[in-house]
């Protein structure tokens, strides 16, 4: 089952969304701000990822900057931090079976459709 974290206020996880549809295949959305993610599913997501939790943060939004930018923090606090402000995850994730991807560019998702 392929499922997308998706912002509907984002341009790209719109885009995204989009991409998804049309491949035509059986998918499900998470709206990840509205039904938040618990830790497990978090750490899930990034293990399919293959990457490092940080790697998963939007750097540029107003509460990274003021509450997290250069403070040292484990894997585990900036899963925290995630989990405590969903705006920090980048989007859209699209999970299809044991793989993931973050579709940035878009077009990305593509590649595990």
């Amino acid at each position: 089952m392929i499922t997308i974290y998706h912002n509907p206020r984002c341009r790209k996880s719109r885009e995204g969304l989009e991409i998804v549809e049309k491949s035509g295949k059986t998918f499900n959305v998470v709206k990840y701000l509205d039904d938040q993610l618990n830790v497990a599913e978090l750490k899930n997501i990034i293990a399919k990822l293959e990457i490092k939790p940080i790697d998963l943060v939007r750097k540029n939004e107003a509460i990274w900057k003021s509450e997290f930018k250069g403070k040292s923090l484990t894997d585990a606090e900036i899963v925290e931090a995630m989990i405590a402000n969903p705006k920090l995850i980048e989007r859209p994730i699209v999970v299809n079976g044991n793989k993931a991807i973050v579709g940035r560019p878009p077009e990305t998702i593509n590649e595990i459709l």
